[in-house]
């Protein structure tokens, strides 16, 4: 690991340099790696480690996610099995289906555990709430995450690229005395740019109230206040759209991702800057306490009860799909599919 300066705060991480490919495949050439559930983020790690010439195979029931892992080349009885034949193979076994499927899931899991396996996490929700999952671990196994701190698609396309995609790391049980290199190999041989250390019960607390604030919920509640205010005032959708999500994705957001927030401030106008600076206090002092009780109630267990309440009833699906809907077919995203068909096409596009 080395020491790297944040804004004066010294964290220690691990690099590609100190741990090299090449160390991660030794310390995986005895293992097998079972990735369990070919979802977005399963498929994603399964495939990065496949081209890395990790030995992996997958465990999936029948049904689409089952056909595709077909269609990648996945070959049936020798790398792609159900559920449970993967887990019995596997000495690394990555539980990667829903927090929801992880609850039903566990018990056959739990049946092909072996002294020295390693139980793998890429989210530590069903470990810190095992009052409400049941998921808790034998004492004679490895307990490790490495959680990517994007959607199984960016980590898929970040891996092509070769950028690779930062990912956090923990290591809540040590039975082998192998575990911390077991999880620093995995993050490597999954693509990941770098990797800071956590805990499964920070990594759960941080993604929870991550995902619940700027990652979707506040991001897509201000997006839709701001487009609401500017239809209301009379600007047309195209107008509206463009000024609220167009150029904050197509623009802004590369620039602060390229140098960061003070960079793209001082690349946009002087009006624009002033204005900026003078309303970014009253958005951090007035959203705050929101943000204070996300991670109260994140803590305090009641938004994964919340999860596990609803993910399990019977009409939860389709009232999903009712929300997404709604969400999809309001003027302001059927507006941004307008937009977007409406690019001009890159170049390197076919």
């Amino acid at each position: 690991m080395v020491d790297l300066d944040f804004g004066g705060v010294v964290e220690n991480v691990v690099t590609r340099k100190e741990f090299t490919f090449e160390r991660a495949k030794t310390v995986l050439k005895d293992e097998v790696v079972a990735t369990l559930g070919y979802g977005i983020q399963g498929r994603a790690q399964a495939l990065n480690m496949r081209d890395n010439g990790i030995k992996v195979v997958v465990g999936q029931k029948k049904g689409i996610h089952y056909d595709l892992a077909v269609k990648e080349g996945w070959t049936p009885g020798e790398t792609l099995y159900t559920m449970e034949e993967a887990a019995k193979l596997g000495t690394i076994k990555m539980f990667l289906l829903t927090d929801a499927g992880q609850k039903e899931t566990w018990p056959i899991l739990r049946s092909t555990l072996k002294d020295g396996d390693a139980l793998y996490f890429s989210h530590g929700f069903s470990i810190v709430y095992g009052n409400s999952t049941g998921v808790v671990p034998p004492k004679n196994v490895d307990v490790i995450l490495v959680a990517p701190k994007g959607s199984g698609t960016s980590v898929r396309r970040n891996f092509l690229d070769g950028s690779g995609i930062n990912s956090s790391f923990a290591v809540y049980q040590d039975h082998t005395g192998r575990a911390h290199d077991r999880v620093k190999a995995i993050g490597i041989a999954i693509g990941s740019g770098y990797l800071f250390p956590t805990t499964f019960e920070q990594e759960v607390y941080s993604d929870l109230t991550g995902e619940r604030g700027v990652l979707m919920g506040a991001i897509a509640g201000l997006m839709e206040a701001q487009y609401n205010t500017l239809r209301e005032h009379g600007h047309s959708p195209s107008e509206s759209f463009n000024e609220t999500v167009e150029e904050f994705t197509q623009s802004l957001i590369r620039l602060v991702d390229e140098k960061g927030m003070d960079w793209m401030f001082n690349n946009c106008s002087e009006t624009a800057r002033i204005g900026a600076l003078r309303w970014k206090n009253r958005f951090r002092d007035n959203t705050k306490p929101l943000f204070d009780s996300i991670y109260e109630l994140v803590v305090a267990g009641e938004e994964t009860r919340i999860v596990l309440e609803r993910s399990n009833t019977a009409d939860y699906k389709r009232e999903l799909e009712k929300e997404l809907s709604a969400m999809g077919n309001s003027e302001l995203w059927k507006t941004g599919a307008t937009v977007r068909s409406l690019r001009p096409q890159r170049q390197n596009e076919s």
